[in-house]
């Protein structure tokens, strides 16, 4: 399962990336593509292990998986709302997820 994890967050990362730009086109299946691939990305940020114990890394890892659920959020957004909310859920998320990525190495490099 270990060795899965890179390859399904970076398909995961690459049809969200996908979907979220041709969503603005109105392709009927952009929403399933984005929505697959946040899940996808999700998936594979609450099954990575952690390297540390320290309540830091516990913390960002918690604040990464939120992240994470946000970009699952935003493809529900996409499905029921039909207007721009999901560009700012999706904002949020990306915050999270940009902030942690860069965070939670610089904790684990401490050990």
């Amino acid at each position: 399962m270990k060795s899965l994890i890179p390859a399904l967050f970076t398909v995961g990362a690459l049809m969200v990336l996908f979907g979220a730009a041709v969503y603005i086109t109105g392709w009927e299946v952009a929403p399933y593509v984005y929505t697959i691939g946040a899940t996808m990305v999700a998936l594979a940020q609450i099954n990575s292990p952690s390297k540390s114990s320290r309540a830091n890394v516990k913390r960002l890892r918690r604040q990464q998986i939120f992240g994470a659920l946000l970009l699952v959020l935003t493809g529900a957004f996409m499905f029921f709302t039909h207007g721009n909310e999901w560009i700012v859920c999706l904002t949020v998320a990306a915050i999270l997820e940009l902030y942690t990525a860069i965070r939670i190495p610089q904790e684990e490099a401490k050990e």
